[in-house]
């Protein structure tokens, strides 16, 4: 019964990231994270600015954690130092902005 327990107990968080993997991130927040680490890049890589890495046709995200996990992917690509609830704070941003999962 006590290993019943730990294990709900360890797997409780999960019900949590299936709503929102980034929890109650604040966008805001996550805009000026985006516009400091990520723009720079997306422009040399899109031109213009740097928008179309999000709205380009065949984009390959598909539900907010994988807005989460790019997100994280770029982080430590780039260096930007972000902690994890940074990278949320970033992610939530891009899903307000552009891609509007709802789940």
């Amino acid at each position: 019964m006590k290993k019943l327990i730990v294990t709900l107990a360890a797997l409780w968080p999960l019900t949590t990231l299936a709503a929102d993997p980034w929890g109650k991130a604040d966008p805001v927040a996550g805009h000026d994270l985006h516009e400091k680490a990520c723009v720079a890049c997306h422009v040399r890589l899109y031109g213009g600015d740097g928008s179309k890495m999000y709205t380009r046709d065949g984009r390959l995200l598909s539900s907010k954690l994988d807005i989460l996990q790019r997100v994280a992917a770029c982080n430590a690509q780039v260096h930007a130092g972000w902690f994890p609830d940074e990278e949320g704070a970033v992610a939530a941003y891009l899903n307000k902005q552009y891609y509007h999962f709802k789940d």
